[in-house]
Protein backbone atom coordinates (compact mmCIF):
# COMPACT_ATOMS: atom_id res chain seq x y z
CA UNK A 1 0.00 0.00 0.00
CA UNK A 2 1.15 3.47 -0.75
CA UNK A 3 2.15 6.32 1.70
CA UNK A 4 -1.32 6.83 1.98
CA UNK A 5 -2.44 4.24 4.10
CA UNK A 6 -4.76 1.26 4.28
CA UNK A 7 -7.32 1.38 1.78
CA UNK A 8 -9.66 1.45 5.55
CA UNK A 9 -7.88 4.06 6.65
CA UNK A 10 -8.01 5.80 3.24
CA UNK A 11 -12.05 5.40 3.24
CA UNK A 12 -12.15 6.41 6.75
CA UNK A 13 -10.32 9.85 5.64
CA UNK A 14 -12.79 10.19 2.78
CA UNK A 15 -15.83 9.26 4.87
CA UNK A 16 -14.71 11.89 7.54
CA UNK A 17 -14.13 14.65 4.90
CA UNK A 18 -17.48 13.85 3.43
CA UNK A 19 -19.57 14.37 6.28
CA UNK A 20 -17.45 17.08 7.48
CA UNK A 21 -18.90 21.02 7.69
CA UNK A 22 -17.27 21.92 4.62
CA UNK A 23 -17.84 19.15 2.11
CA UNK A 24 -19.95 21.39 -0.29
CA UNK A 25 -16.60 23.53 -0.99
CA UNK A 26 -14.52 20.57 -0.99
CA UNK A 27 -17.03 18.15 -3.30
CA UNK A 28 -14.92 17.82 -6.01
CA UNK A 29 -11.82 17.46 -4.24
CA UNK A 30 -13.02 14.45 -1.88
CA UNK A 31 -13.81 13.33 -5.29
CA UNK A 32 -10.74 13.50 -6.54
CA UNK A 33 -9.24 12.04 -3.57
CA UNK A 34 -10.83 8.73 -4.03
CA UNK A 35 -10.71 8.80 -7.66
CA UNK A 36 -6.75 9.21 -6.91
CA UNK A 37 -6.75 6.12 -4.61
CA UNK A 38 -8.65 3.73 -7.09
CA UNK A 39 -12.11 3.49 -4.82
CA UNK A 40 -14.21 5.29 -7.56
CA UNK A 41 -16.05 1.25 -8.00
CA UNK A 42 -16.36 0.69 -4.20
CA UNK A 43 -20.04 1.02 -3.64
CA UNK A 44 -19.45 1.96 0.35
CA UNK A 45 -18.35 5.25 -0.52
CA UNK A 46 -20.66 5.87 -3.85
CA UNK A 47 -23.12 5.53 -1.42
CA UNK A 48 -22.04 7.66 0.74
CA UNK A 49 -20.60 10.83 -1.84
CA UNK A 50 -24.40 10.24 -3.43
CA UNK A 51 -26.20 10.47 -0.04
CA UNK A 52 -24.13 13.71 0.20
CA UNK A 53 -25.14 14.94 -2.66
CA UNK A 54 -28.61 14.68 -2.62
CA UNK A 55 -28.42 16.67 0.84
CA UNK A 56 -26.68 19.33 -0.95
CA UNK A 57 -29.37 18.98 -3.91
CA UNK A 58 -26.67 18.53 -6.10
CA UNK A 59 -27.80 15.04 -7.60
CA UNK A 60 -26.77 16.08 -11.47
CA UNK A 61 -23.23 15.24 -10.31
CA UNK A 62 -24.47 12.56 -8.32
CA UNK A 63 -25.94 10.71 -10.96
CA UNK A 64 -22.49 11.29 -13.25
CA UNK A 65 -20.57 9.47 -10.45
CA UNK A 66 -23.25 6.89 -10.43
CA UNK A 67 -22.97 6.01 -13.78
CA UNK A 68 -19.50 5.10 -14.02
CA UNK A 69 -20.13 2.38 -11.52
CA UNK A 70 -20.14 -1.13 -13.18
CA UNK A 71 -21.63 -3.04 -10.37
CA UNK A 72 -23.66 -0.91 -8.36
CA UNK A 73 -26.01 -2.64 -5.60
CA UNK A 74 -28.48 -2.21 -3.13
CA UNK A 75 -26.80 0.35 -1.22
CA UNK A 76 -25.84 2.62 -3.94
CA UNK A 77 -29.02 2.05 -5.58
CA UNK A 78 -30.94 3.08 -2.33
CA UNK A 79 -28.69 6.37 -1.61
CA UNK A 80 -29.60 7.47 -5.13
CA UNK A 81 -33.74 6.40 -4.70
CA UNK A 82 -33.12 8.38 -1.55
CA UNK A 83 -31.75 11.86 -3.05
CA UNK A 84 -34.16 11.93 -6.11
CA UNK A 85 -36.88 11.75 -3.36
CA UNK A 86 -35.59 14.92 -1.68
CA UNK A 87 -35.65 16.99 -4.92
CA UNK A 88 -36.84 17.39 -8.61
CA UNK A 89 -36.72 15.59 -11.33
CA UNK A 90 -38.66 12.87 -8.58
CA UNK A 91 -39.48 10.84 -11.77
CA UNK A 92 -36.02 9.60 -11.88
CA UNK A 93 -35.88 7.49 -8.45
CA UNK A 94 -38.96 5.82 -10.07
CA UNK A 95 -37.00 4.88 -13.13
CA UNK A 96 -33.90 4.06 -10.86
CA UNK A 97 -36.45 1.92 -8.76
CA UNK A 98 -37.14 -0.27 -12.37
CA UNK A 99 -33.51 -0.27 -13.75
CA UNK A 100 -32.58 -1.85 -10.51
CA UNK A 101 -34.98 -5.11 -10.39
CA UNK A 102 -34.23 -5.34 -14.07
CA UNK A 103 -30.43 -6.07 -13.09
CA UNK A 104 -31.72 -8.64 -10.52
CA UNK A 105 -31.33 -6.36 -7.61
CA UNK A 106 -34.54 -6.79 -5.01
CA UNK A 107 -35.36 -3.82 -3.20
CA UNK A 108 -35.07 -3.98 0.81
CA UNK A 109 -36.38 -2.04 3.55
CA UNK A 110 -34.34 0.84 2.99
CA UNK A 111 -35.72 1.08 -0.45
CA UNK A 112 -39.08 1.80 -0.15
CA UNK A 113 -39.72 4.98 2.21
CA UNK A 114 -37.58 6.69 -0.43
CA UNK A 115 -40.10 5.57 -3.16
CA UNK A 116 -43.11 6.21 -1.76
CA UNK A 117 -41.92 9.62 -1.12
CA UNK A 118 -41.04 10.13 -4.82
CA UNK A 119 -44.72 8.49 -5.36
CA UNK A 120 -46.03 11.04 -2.61
CA UNK A 121 -44.74 14.44 -4.72
CA UNK A 122 -45.39 13.15 -8.07
CA UNK A 123 -49.25 12.16 -6.90
CA UNK A 124 -48.42 9.03 -9.01
CA UNK A 125 -51.18 7.25 -7.63
CA UNK A 126 -50.65 4.19 -10.13
CA UNK A 127 -47.09 3.60 -9.54
CA UNK A 128 -47.65 3.95 -5.93
CA UNK A 129 -50.08 0.98 -5.60
CA UNK A 130 -47.97 -1.02 -7.27
CA UNK A 131 -45.20 -0.12 -4.61
CA UNK A 132 -47.84 -0.81 -2.16
CA UNK A 133 -48.53 -4.42 -3.32
CA UNK A 134 -44.83 -4.96 -3.37
CA UNK A 135 -43.94 -3.96 -0.06
CA UNK A 136 -46.58 -5.96 1.29
CA UNK A 137 -45.74 -9.23 -0.73
CA UNK A 138 -42.39 -8.95 0.72
CA UNK A 139 -43.29 -8.09 4.07
CA UNK A 140 -41.95 -4.64 4.34
CA UNK A 141 -45.13 -2.95 5.52
CA UNK A 142 -45.10 -4.18 9.08
CA UNK A 143 -42.07 -1.62 9.01
CA UNK A 144 -42.84 1.78 11.05
CA UNK A 145 -41.30 3.95 8.81
CA UNK A 146 -42.21 2.50 5.69
CA UNK A 147 -46.27 2.81 7.02
CA UNK A 148 -45.89 6.43 7.83
CA UNK A 149 -44.33 6.70 4.09
CA UNK A 150 -47.54 4.72 3.10
CA UNK A 151 -49.91 6.89 4.96
CA UNK A 152 -48.32 9.78 3.36
CA UNK A 153 -48.39 8.98 0.09
CA UNK A 154 -52.27 8.12 0.34
CA UNK A 155 -53.05 11.67 2.07
CA UNK A 156 -50.75 13.32 -0.24
CA UNK A 157 -52.97 12.02 -3.36
CA UNK A 158 -55.98 12.43 -1.57
CA UNK A 159 -56.60 8.57 -1.14
CA UNK A 160 -58.00 9.18 2.23
CA UNK A 161 -59.63 5.96 2.63
CA UNK A 162 -56.45 3.73 1.59
CA UNK A 163 -54.66 6.40 4.01
CA UNK A 164 -57.32 5.57 7.12
CA UNK A 165 -57.22 1.76 6.14
CA UNK A 166 -53.35 1.52 6.53
CA UNK A 167 -53.80 4.28 9.71
CA UNK A 168 -55.87 2.03 11.53
CA UNK A 169 -53.93 -1.09 11.56
CA UNK A 170 -50.99 0.55 12.87
CA UNK A 171 -50.81 0.14 16.85
CA UNK A 172 -48.15 2.65 17.48
CA UNK A 173 -48.99 5.69 15.66
CA UNK A 174 -46.58 8.65 16.13
CA UNK A 175 -47.36 12.25 16.56
CA UNK A 176 -45.83 12.57 12.47
CA UNK A 177 -48.46 10.08 11.54
CA UNK A 178 -51.60 11.87 12.83
CA UNK A 179 -50.20 15.13 11.47
CA UNK A 180 -50.40 13.16 7.92
CA UNK A 181 -53.44 12.04 8.50
CA UNK A 182 -55.27 15.83 9.65
CA UNK A 183 -53.45 17.41 6.58
CA UNK A 184 -55.14 14.40 4.11
CA UNK A 185 -58.26 15.26 5.55
CA UNK A 186 -58.09 18.86 5.24
CA UNK A 187 -56.29 19.05 2.15
CA UNK A 188 -59.43 17.07 0.43
CA UNK A 189 -62.22 19.70 2.63
CA UNK A 190 -63.04 17.41 5.51
CA UNK A 191 -62.10 20.02 7.95
CA UNK A 192 -64.30 18.65 10.71
CA UNK A 193 -63.25 14.73 10.03
CA UNK A 194 -59.76 16.98 10.99
CA UNK A 195 -60.38 18.59 13.84
CA UNK A 196 -62.55 15.27 15.46
CA UNK A 197 -59.00 13.57 14.62
CA UNK A 198 -56.91 16.14 15.86
CA UNK A 199 -58.77 16.65 19.19
CA UNK A 200 -58.65 13.04 20.04
CA UNK A 201 -54.16 13.08 20.12
CA UNK A 202 -53.00 12.49 23.12
CA UNK A 203 -49.57 13.61 22.26
CA UNK A 204 -49.48 17.06 20.02
CA UNK A 205 -46.60 18.81 18.06
CA UNK A 206 -46.49 21.92 16.91
CA UNK A 207 -47.03 21.15 13.72
CA UNK A 208 -50.37 19.44 14.85
CA UNK A 209 -51.30 23.12 15.95
CA UNK A 210 -50.52 24.91 13.16
CA UNK A 211 -51.77 22.25 10.40
CA UNK A 212 -55.30 22.73 11.91
CA UNK A 213 -54.62 26.60 12.77
CA UNK A 214 -53.93 26.58 8.82
CA UNK A 215 -56.57 24.69 7.81
CA UNK A 216 -59.04 26.72 9.84
CA UNK A 217 -58.35 29.75 8.43
CA UNK A 218 -57.89 28.85 4.91
CA UNK A 219 -61.79 27.27 5.45
CA UNK A 220 -62.70 30.89 6.50
CA UNK A 221 -63.48 29.42 10.08
CA UNK A 222 -61.58 32.19 11.39
CA UNK A 223 -63.37 31.89 14.31
CA UNK A 224 -62.52 28.79 15.39
CA UNK A 225 -58.85 29.58 14.36
CA UNK A 226 -58.54 32.26 17.07
CA UNK A 227 -60.35 30.35 19.73
CA UNK A 228 -57.85 27.12 18.86
CA UNK A 229 -54.49 29.22 19.14
CA UNK A 230 -56.13 30.23 22.72
CA UNK A 231 -55.61 26.69 23.48
CA UNK A 232 -52.67 26.49 21.87
CA UNK A 233 -51.32 28.89 24.75
CA UNK A 234 -52.97 27.54 27.22
CA UNK A 235 -51.54 24.14 26.19
CA UNK A 236 -48.12 25.70 26.97
CA UNK A 237 -47.27 24.94 23.09
CA UNK A 238 -44.87 27.91 21.91
CA UNK A 239 -45.91 29.49 18.62
CA UNK A 240 -43.77 29.46 16.20
CA UNK A 241 -43.27 30.98 12.65
CA UNK A 242 -45.65 28.99 10.93
CA UNK A 243 -48.05 30.02 13.46
CA UNK A 244 -47.41 33.58 13.63
CA UNK A 245 -47.93 33.65 9.53
CA UNK A 246 -51.01 32.06 10.09
CA UNK A 247 -52.49 33.72 12.39
CA UNK A 248 -51.78 37.17 11.88
CA UNK A 249 -53.88 37.21 8.87
CA UNK A 250 -56.93 35.64 10.98
CA UNK A 251 -56.70 38.90 13.60
CA UNK A 252 -56.64 41.41 10.26
CA UNK A 253 -60.16 39.51 9.14
CA UNK A 254 -61.73 39.54 12.48
CA UNK A 255 -60.17 42.73 13.52
CA UNK A 256 -58.40 41.51 16.89
CA UNK A 257 -56.11 44.23 16.81
CA UNK A 258 -55.12 43.50 20.67
CA UNK A 259 -54.20 39.97 19.63
CA UNK A 260 -52.03 41.13 16.42
CA UNK A 261 -49.96 43.04 18.76
CA UNK A 262 -49.67 40.35 21.02
CA UNK A 263 -48.31 38.22 18.79
CA UNK A 264 -45.97 41.10 17.39
CA UNK A 265 -44.57 41.54 20.90
CA UNK A 266 -44.14 37.92 21.40
CA UNK A 267 -42.63 37.44 17.66
CA UNK A 268 -40.08 39.87 19.18
CA UNK A 269 -39.07 38.62 22.25
CA UNK A 270 -38.58 35.47 20.84
CA UNK A 271 -36.37 36.42 18.00
CA UNK A 272 -38.90 34.96 15.14
CA UNK A 273 -39.07 38.62 14.25
CA UNK A 274 -35.45 39.22 13.84
CA UNK A 275 -34.56 35.46 12.08
CA UNK A 276 -37.58 35.28 9.85
CA UNK A 277 -38.21 37.98 7.09
CA UNK A 278 -41.76 36.51 6.66
CA UNK A 279 -42.69 36.82 10.01
CA UNK A 280 -42.09 40.68 9.81
CA UNK A 281 -43.33 40.90 6.17
CA UNK A 282 -46.91 39.24 7.84
CA UNK A 283 -46.52 42.21 10.62
CA UNK A 284 -46.58 44.48 7.95
CA UNK A 285 -49.37 43.05 6.11
CA UNK A 286 -51.42 42.92 9.27
CA UNK A 287 -50.80 46.53 9.81
CA UNK A 288 -51.44 47.68 6.87
CA UNK A 289 -54.80 46.12 6.50
CA UNK A 290 -55.91 47.38 9.47
CA UNK A 291 -54.75 50.96 8.80
CA UNK A 292 -52.34 51.08 10.72
CA UNK A 293 -49.23 52.85 9.13
CA UNK A 294 -47.68 53.83 12.15
CA UNK A 295 -47.21 50.49 13.32
CA UNK A 296 -46.31 48.97 10.00
CA UNK A 297 -43.66 51.47 8.85
CA UNK A 298 -42.50 51.05 12.49
CA UNK A 299 -42.23 47.06 11.50
CA UNK A 300 -40.84 47.53 8.19
CA UNK A 301 -37.64 50.19 9.21
CA UNK A 302 -36.90 47.70 12.07
CA UNK A 303 -36.40 44.46 9.92
CA UNK A 304 -32.94 43.35 10.08
CA UNK A 305 -33.55 41.65 6.38
CA UNK A 306 -35.80 42.46 3.57
CA UNK A 307 -36.89 40.73 0.60
CA UNK A 308 -38.58 41.69 -2.58
CA UNK A 309 -41.92 40.82 -0.83
CA UNK A 310 -41.40 43.17 1.99
CA UNK A 311 -40.96 46.26 -0.48
CA UNK A 312 -44.13 44.63 -1.92
CA UNK A 313 -46.28 44.27 1.03
CA UNK A 314 -45.39 47.94 2.02
CA UNK A 315 -46.22 49.19 -1.32
CA UNK A 316 -49.56 47.40 -1.81
CA UNK A 317 -50.60 48.60 1.80
CA UNK A 318 -50.33 52.07 0.91
CA UNK A 319 -52.01 51.74 -2.30
CA UNK A 320 -55.33 49.54 -1.51
CA UNK A 321 -55.47 52.02 1.17
CA UNK A 322 -54.80 55.51 -0.72
CA UNK A 323 -51.80 56.31 -0.07
CA UNK A 324 -50.45 56.18 -3.33
CA UNK A 325 -48.05 58.92 -3.08
CA UNK A 326 -46.18 57.07 -0.56
CA UNK A 327 -46.21 53.62 -1.96
CA UNK A 328 -44.55 55.46 -5.03
CA UNK A 329 -42.08 57.01 -3.21
CA UNK A 330 -41.40 53.92 -1.03
CA UNK A 331 -40.46 52.40 -4.93
CA UNK A 332 -38.45 54.88 -5.65
CA UNK A 333 -36.10 53.99 -2.59
CA UNK A 334 -36.32 50.42 -3.48
CA UNK A 335 -35.14 51.02 -6.91
CA UNK A 336 -32.26 53.70 -5.36
CA UNK A 337 -31.33 50.36 -3.37
CA UNK A 338 -30.70 48.50 -6.46
CA UNK A 339 -33.53 45.81 -5.45
CA UNK A 340 -35.23 44.52 -8.55
CA UNK A 341 -38.73 44.39 -8.57
CA UNK A 342 -40.92 41.71 -9.58
CA UNK A 343 -44.18 41.71 -11.58
CA UNK A 344 -46.44 41.88 -7.91
CA UNK A 345 -44.38 45.32 -7.39
CA UNK A 346 -45.76 46.47 -10.47
CA UNK A 347 -49.02 45.34 -9.54
CA UNK A 348 -48.57 47.69 -6.02
CA UNK A 349 -47.11 50.70 -7.81
CA UNK A 350 -49.66 50.56 -11.08
CA UNK A 351 -52.61 50.93 -8.17
CA UNK A 352 -50.87 53.20 -6.54
CA UNK A 353 -50.96 55.70 -9.73
CA UNK A 354 -54.54 54.29 -9.87
CA UNK A 355 -55.55 55.71 -6.36
CA UNK A 356 -53.52 58.96 -7.08
CA UNK A 357 -54.62 59.66 -10.32
CA UNK A 358 -51.20 59.79 -11.73
CA UNK A 359 -51.47 58.72 -15.20
CA UNK A 360 -48.56 59.69 -16.80
CA UNK A 361 -47.00 58.16 -13.85
CA UNK A 362 -48.27 54.88 -14.37
CA UNK A 363 -47.72 55.33 -18.36
CA UNK A 364 -43.95 55.31 -17.43
CA UNK A 365 -43.82 52.52 -14.92
CA UNK A 366 -45.71 50.24 -17.89
CA UNK A 367 -43.97 51.28 -19.95
CA UNK A 368 -40.57 50.36 -17.90
CA UNK A 369 -41.34 47.12 -16.74
CA UNK A 370 -40.21 45.31 -20.20
CA UNK A 371 -37.56 48.46 -20.81
CA UNK A 372 -35.92 48.48 -17.55
CA UNK A 373 -36.42 45.41 -15.95
CA UNK A 374 -37.10 42.58 -18.86
CA UNK A 375 -41.04 41.71 -17.18
CA UNK A 376 -43.63 40.71 -19.11
CA UNK A 377 -46.83 42.65 -18.46
CA UNK A 378 -49.48 40.22 -16.85
CA UNK A 379 -53.50 40.28 -17.07
CA UNK A 380 -53.24 42.24 -13.78
CA UNK A 381 -50.91 44.82 -15.12
CA UNK A 382 -53.00 45.45 -17.84
CA UNK A 383 -56.34 45.78 -16.08
CA UNK A 384 -54.17 48.55 -13.72
CA UNK A 385 -53.42 50.59 -16.74
CA UNK A 386 -57.11 50.34 -18.43
CA UNK A 387 -58.34 50.86 -14.69
CA UNK A 388 -56.29 54.12 -14.96
CA UNK A 389 -56.43 55.40 -18.32
CA UNK A 390 -59.90 55.24 -18.08
CA UNK A 391 -60.21 56.65 -14.91
CA UNK A 392 -58.51 60.01 -16.34
CA UNK A 393 -60.74 60.04 -19.16
CA UNK A 394 -58.46 58.22 -21.79
CA UNK A 395 -60.68 55.46 -22.72
CA UNK A 396 -59.85 55.71 -26.19
CA UNK A 397 -56.42 54.60 -25.40
CA UNK A 398 -57.46 52.57 -22.65
CA UNK A 399 -59.57 50.32 -25.42
CA UNK A 400 -56.86 50.91 -27.76
CA UNK A 401 -54.66 49.15 -25.25
CA UNK A 402 -57.54 46.16 -24.56
CA UNK A 403 -56.82 45.39 -28.04
CA UNK A 404 -53.00 45.09 -28.35
CA UNK A 405 -53.11 42.95 -25.48
CA UNK A 406 -51.30 39.31 -26.31
CA UNK A 407 -53.60 37.65 -24.01
CA UNK A 408 -57.73 37.60 -23.50
CA UNK A 409 -59.18 39.94 -21.83
CA UNK A 410 -60.95 38.79 -19.32
CA UNK A 411 -64.74 40.12 -17.54
CA UNK A 412 -62.97 41.99 -14.80
CA UNK A 413 -60.60 43.89 -17.70
CA UNK A 414 -64.01 44.58 -19.58
CA UNK A 415 -66.25 45.33 -16.56
CA UNK A 416 -63.09 48.30 -16.02
CA UNK A 417 -63.02 49.35 -19.35
CA UNK A 418 -67.31 49.37 -19.25
CA UNK A 419 -67.40 51.67 -16.01
CA UNK A 420 -65.08 54.08 -17.58
CA UNK A 421 -67.05 54.64 -20.54
CA UNK A 422 -70.51 55.02 -18.16
CA UNK A 423 -68.21 57.76 -16.22
CA UNK A 424 -66.90 59.51 -19.44
CA UNK A 425 -69.41 58.65 -22.37
CA UNK A 426 -68.02 56.49 -24.41
CA UNK A 427 -70.72 55.09 -25.92
CA UNK A 428 -69.47 53.04 -29.21
CA UNK A 429 -66.79 51.32 -26.36
CA UNK A 430 -69.15 50.98 -23.67
CA UNK A 431 -71.53 48.94 -26.26
CA UNK A 432 -68.41 46.06 -27.55
CA UNK A 433 -67.91 45.88 -24.12
CA UNK A 434 -70.56 44.98 -22.82
CA UNK A 435 -70.99 42.47 -25.81
CA UNK A 436 -67.89 40.79 -25.32
CA UNK A 437 -69.10 40.81 -20.84
CA UNK A 438 -71.94 39.62 -22.38
CA UNK A 439 -69.79 36.11 -23.93
CA UNK A 440 -67.73 35.98 -20.78
CA UNK A 441 -70.61 36.82 -18.08
CA UNK A 442 -73.99 36.23 -19.55
CA UNK A 443 -74.94 35.87 -15.78
CA UNK A 444 -74.45 39.22 -14.79
CA UNK A 445 -76.92 41.70 -14.68
CA UNK A 446 -75.11 44.30 -13.91
CA UNK A 447 -73.78 44.78 -17.05
CA UNK A 448 -76.66 45.18 -18.94
CA UNK A 449 -78.14 47.78 -16.26
CA UNK A 450 -74.68 49.92 -16.53
CA UNK A 451 -75.22 49.95 -20.00
CA UNK A 452 -79.06 50.68 -19.83
CA UNK A 453 -77.63 53.62 -17.52
CA UNK A 454 -74.94 55.12 -20.54
CA UNK A 455 -77.77 55.26 -22.89
CA UNK A 456 -80.19 56.50 -20.66
CA UNK A 457 -77.18 59.35 -19.94
CA UNK A 458 -77.26 60.17 -23.32
CA UNK A 459 -80.93 60.10 -24.00
CA UNK A 460 -81.13 57.23 -26.04
CA UNK A 461 -84.60 55.78 -24.68
CA UNK A 462 -85.39 53.32 -27.61
CA UNK A 463 -81.61 51.59 -26.61
CA UNK A 464 -82.46 51.32 -23.03
CA UNK A 465 -85.80 49.36 -24.02
CA UNK A 466 -83.65 47.26 -26.24
CA UNK A 467 -81.51 46.04 -23.20
CA UNK A 468 -84.51 46.17 -21.07
CA UNK A 469 -86.17 43.48 -23.50
CA UNK A 470 -82.45 41.56 -23.99
CA UNK A 471 -82.60 41.18 -20.22
CA UNK A 472 -86.35 39.32 -20.34
CA UNK A 473 -85.67 37.40 -22.86
CA UNK A 474 -82.17 35.77 -21.31
CA UNK A 475 -84.07 35.31 -18.52
CA UNK A 476 -81.31 38.06 -16.92
CA UNK A 477 -82.99 39.39 -13.35
CA UNK A 478 -81.57 42.74 -11.95
CA UNK A 479 -79.77 42.09 -8.64
CA UNK A 480 -82.26 44.27 -5.78
CA UNK A 481 -80.35 46.80 -4.04
CA UNK A 482 -79.74 45.83 -0.26
CA UNK A 483 -79.67 47.84 2.67
CA UNK A 484 -76.91 47.00 5.73
CA UNK A 485 -79.38 49.34 7.67
CA UNK A 486 -81.72 47.51 9.87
Amino acid sequence: MSRGGTVREVERRILTHLHGRRSRIHLTQIHAHFLRHHLHQSNHILSHFVSVCGSLRKMDYAHLVFLQAQHPNILLYNSMIKGYSLSPPFQTSLHLFCTMKKHGIWPDEFTFAPILKSCSNLCDVRFGQTVHAQLVSLGFHCFSAIRVGIVEFYANCEKMDNAKKVFDEMRDRDVIVWNLMIHGYCKTGKVDTGYSLFKEMKERSVVSWNTMLSCLARSGRDAEALKLFYEMRDSSFEPDEATVITMLPVCARLGEDNIGQWIHSYAKSSKLYQNHVSVGNALVDFYCKRGLWDAAFMVFDEMPLKNVVSWNTMISGLAFNGNGEKGLALFDEMIKNRLNPNESTFIGVLTCCVHSGLVQRGRDLFGSMVSNHQLEPKLEHYGCMVDLLGRGGSVKEAYDLVKSMPMKPNGALWGALLSCCRNHGYLEVAEVAVKELMVLEPWNSGNYVLLSNIYAENGKWDEVEKVRVLMMESKIEKTPGQSFIR
